[in-house]
């Protein structure tokens, strides 16, 4: 697990299989990869179905990631498709300590790694210069 200790920002790429936490500061960054609990589920809505075709939120997935933000002083929640808000709605509702944190949340589709650290570090000098 990183030692977040020492790093005020973090970033969170996350989709429905797997989150990347990211805390960072301005020359080191430490990275740890969250595993979906149900990373292979792939629902589709059918014609004239009764279900809405989504999976359903993995509460213990979601806990997880949010456990990963606990010692963060400003959170960025980034990715490419709906696990994001209900990141954001897990935190808001679970953890009102961490949602105060959340300076941001951007649609971002599947950036590697070292672009990933390269847009916190613009997005928290930015939101650094605007907070004080």
């Amino acid at each position: 697990m990183p030692n977040a200790s020492h790093h005020f920002h973090a970033l969170v790429w996350i989709d429905h299989s797997q989150a990347k936490v990211f805390h960072l500061n301005a020359t080191e960054s430490d990275l740890q990869k969250i595993p979906s609990t149900h990373p292979h589920q792939h629902l589709h809505h059918r014609a004239n179905a009764r279900d809405s075709g989504h999976a359903s939120v993995d509460k213990e997935f979601l806990k997880s990631v949010s456990h990963a933000l606990a010692d963060a002083g400003a959170i960025l929640i980034t990715g490419p498709s709906t696990a994001k808000t209900e990141l954001v709605t897990y935190i808001n509702h679970a953890h009102p300590d961490i949602a105060k944190r959340i300076s941001g949340i951007e649609t971002l589709d599947h950036p590697s790694d070292g672009e990933l650290v390269a847009h916190a570090r613009k997005f928290f000098k930015a939101d650094d210069r605007m907070h004080g």
